[in-house]
Order: structure tokens, then sequence, then C-alpha cells
């Protein structure tokens, strides 16, 4: 499988170029050349499959072509040693908990397959490849924990001060080893550009082997599609499909997570309509409502995850659907949320359901509550725990409500290290360089 940039569909590379690159040389996004889909009868037996025999189904169709069998199947397996169940609110509400795996975020089974991916693919390279991530939350924790101890390979999680929760920061700041954080005096948007800029320095690259692990590497992104079809599968197994149309919420910040949804209903998973559900960062909102794209600088909510002033990925749906609003906006929808909105969601399906949402959630479930038809049944991505939102949620629940997993507790045992950066792109570079010039001591 080839992959090309979506600023020039021209230049293509392969599936290792494009994963240890990240971005493509023209600050595009590598985009594969084709979409593989699945015969229709493949969904009349998934009810039948493992959510690890699906993921391998679904990544053969992605990476099959590039990875022996084996070794992609291997790849998968390990990848996948939780789970992501559906679990009910209510009768025609469903929740896709993604907060099950080591750092209780869905962004772990993206982490966990590229750092496999990548460990695959430089074998036992003698250069150190260094992964540049930004967070905005758990994407940090997700990507440190799962590349944690992995040779060769050093993570530096760039994330905005004061603007991530405890917890949060607490997952990736205190693991030592391979892991360097780096607090940036500034907003998600700022990280997200200063890692950006360094993909397109010249004199960086010629001394350093540099790539990213946020969604806008293909190896990140495209294996979220496996949890959409799981989700399909276990409601068919439970009988929930029979006479219903499956509509889709997303909590969206960079937008990685539906664009991996838009490709999974591509290669033709039964999904009618997806929803994006936004905070007050609702940029892709007002685009799907007016046709205009307008990015701008990101404000803080108690959502922070979606805190996303110009998400990245939207960069993909342009190009999946010709960049034409009509095609875009018949795929999805969009809603959005105040943080006042937020807190009466959590609290609300709380007192009635006895479902705790965390704040990313709620947009989500809401969507659904608002908009599905009496032929639809909804399902809403939790994307993670809420106990990585503690004050936030108790506040809106009442103490002692929101109990901390003990894989939580054991972070906040950690002493926290990191190094602090402005958010000019001249002091990320000597940093970096300093990695450079340490290597010839």
């Amino acid at each position: 499988m080839k992959y090309y940039s979506t600023n020039n569909k021209s230049q293509v590379v392969d599936l290792k170029e494009a994963v240890v690159q990240g971005l493509a040389p023209d600050n595009g996004l590598y985009m594969p050349e084709k979409i593989n889909k699945f015969d229709a009868s493949y969904f009349e037996k998934i009810d039948q499959l493992s959510f690890q025999e699906i993921a391998y189904d679904v990544a053969d169709k992605f990476f099959g072509e590039d990875i022996e069998a084996e070794a992609l199947k291997s790849i998968v397996y390990d990848t996948l040693k939780f789970d992501c169940p559906v679990v009910p609110v209510n009768d025609n509400i469903w929740s896709l908990e993604l907060f099950h795996g080591p750092t209780l975020a869905f962004k772990d089974v993206g982490a966990r397959f590229m750092a496999r991916l990548l460990q695959y693919f430089l074998g036992k390279t003698e250069d150190q490849v260094n992964v540049l991530v930004a967070t905005s939350g758990d994407t940090g924790s997700a990507v440190a924990n799962g590349f944690l101890g992995v040779e060769g390979i050093h993570v530096h999680v760039l994330y905005p001060k004061g603007k991530v929760s405890e917890i949060q920061e607490k997952q990736f700041t205190t693991l030592g080893q391979n892991i360097t954080a780096l607090e940036v005096d500034g907003v998600f948007d700022d990280c997200q550009r200063l890692v950006k800029t360094a993909f397109l320095d010249k004199e960086l690259n010629e001394q350093l082997v540099l790539t990213s692990a946020n969604s806008i590497n293909v190896a990140r992104f495209l294996p979220q599609a496996f949890y959409y079809f799981n989700a399909y599968a276990r409601l068919k197994e439970a009988g929930k499909l029979d006479g219903k149309e499956l509509v889709v919420a997303v909590p969206s910040g960079n937008f990685g997570n539906i664009t991996a949804g838009l490709f999974a209903k591509e290669m033709g998973l039964p999904i009618k309509r997806f929803i994006a559900a936004n905070n007050e960062n609702d940029i892709v909102f007002n685009y799907l409502n007016t046709g205009e794209y307008h990015p701008r600088a990101s404000v803080e909510t108690i959502a922070n995850a979606m805190d996303v002033g110009d998400p990245s990925n939207f960069a993909r749906i342009f190009d999946l659907y010709d960049e034409s609003h009509e095609a875009i906006s018949s795929m999805m929808a969009g809603d959005r949320y105040s943080d006042e909105e937020i807190r009466t969601i959590v609290k609300r399906v709380f007192e009635d359901s006895n479902y705790l949402l965390d704040p990313h959630g709620a947009c989500g479930y809401e969507a659904l509550n608002k908009s599905l038809a009496s032929n639809e049944i909804g399902v809403f991505l939790e994307t993670a725990h809420p106990a990585k939102f503690t004050e936030t949620v108790e506040a809106i629940v009442g103490k002692g409500n929101v109990p901390l997993p003990e894989k939580l507790a054991k972070f906040m045992e950690g002493e926290r290290k990191n190094i602090a950066l402005d958010k000019s792109f001249e002091s990320f570079k000597a940093y970096l360089q300093g990695l450079f010039i340490y290597s010839f001591r």
C-alpha cells in the first residue's frame, strides 16, 4: 500500500516511511491510496468473532500488504490485551467504553499499536528515534506508556502548562526511562505547532530521526477503527441491531477518532451516520453548518482533551470527501456543548441511569439523546475514565462518587518530573539540538 500527502497526491511513500516520518515533508498528512472494503457477508457473521479477531481482519485490510501475517497478528493481539465493551446507558443509547487500557483512555489502542509497529519497522537500528507528541490530556499518557522501555525510541511529550488534569499529567511525568515531559507555556495548539514545525526544519531532520505519535501519524489513527467494528459486532451479538440503524457520536478534538470511524464506514461497516460532538471549540460544528472553515485559538473547557482550535485530522476528512461540504455534512452532523451544559448532562445521567460520564463522553451522549429517531440505536464513545477528571466530576455528582481505579492510584504515587519551555520554536529546537550534541559526546 502506498501513502500520499493531503497536500500533494503525486508524492507517495510506503507504509514504513509514512510511519517513521509521521508528517509528510510538505506539511501534509499521509493517506492510504485506497480503502479496502469488506464484503457485506462479513457483517452477517461478525458477531461470532472476538475483538482481537475482528481487529486483525481490519488491520489486514490496512497493513496486510506490508507486514507478514504472523507479525501483524502478533502486533494486534499484543496491542489489545484489554476489552473495549459496549455498555447500555438506556434502551437506545450505549456507551463504547474505551477506558479499560493501561492509561484508561481510548488512545491506548492507537498508541500501543503504533509503538509495536514502529519497533517492527526499526528492528535493531543504531539511530535513536525521537517521538514527538503534543497532548491536550490523554494522548501524552497513552503514547508514553505505549512506548515505555522500547529500545531505541525516546518519547518527548509536549503539554500546555496548567491545562491538563493532575492525574493526566502524572501519567507521563512520572515514568522516566525513555520518556521526557516538556511543559510548554502555552495552549495545546502551541504544542502541536512546535511538533509540526520540527518536522519541517531541515537542520533538525539532518541531525535527528524524528517522528510523531499524534493522530497525524497513520499508525496512530487507523487502528482506532478496530473498536467501531467491535461495537457493531457486540450490539449485533446482543440482538440490538434487529430493525435498528446504528448512529455513532464521537467527542471530537483533533478529529483523529471520528476520522477512523469514517474510514470504518468507507470499508463497509454499517453505520448510518456520525455526530461530531464538540465543546466550545466549535470550529467543525460551524463548518458543518456554514460550509466555511475558520480555525482559531482554542479556549479552555472542562472537556480539555477537546480543546483544539485547529484540528489536524480535518485535513484527512477534507481529502476523503474531495473537500465537498455536501458530502462531509451528509456523513456527519455536529453538536456543541458549553461547560455548564456538560455539567448538567453528567449530573442528569448519573441520577437517572446511575451511569457516570466523563466530560467528553457527556457531549457524545447528549448528541444522541437529542437526535435519535425511533428506528435508530446510538453508541457514543466514552473516551476516558471519569476518574481522570476526578475534581471536575466530583464537583458535579458529589464526593465519593468517583472511585479511583488502582491503575490511576499507582500513577499518583510517582514523582513529577518535567522540563519547562516557552512556546517559541527557538526554545524547542535548542532542546532537541541538545539531544544531538549529547549523542556525540
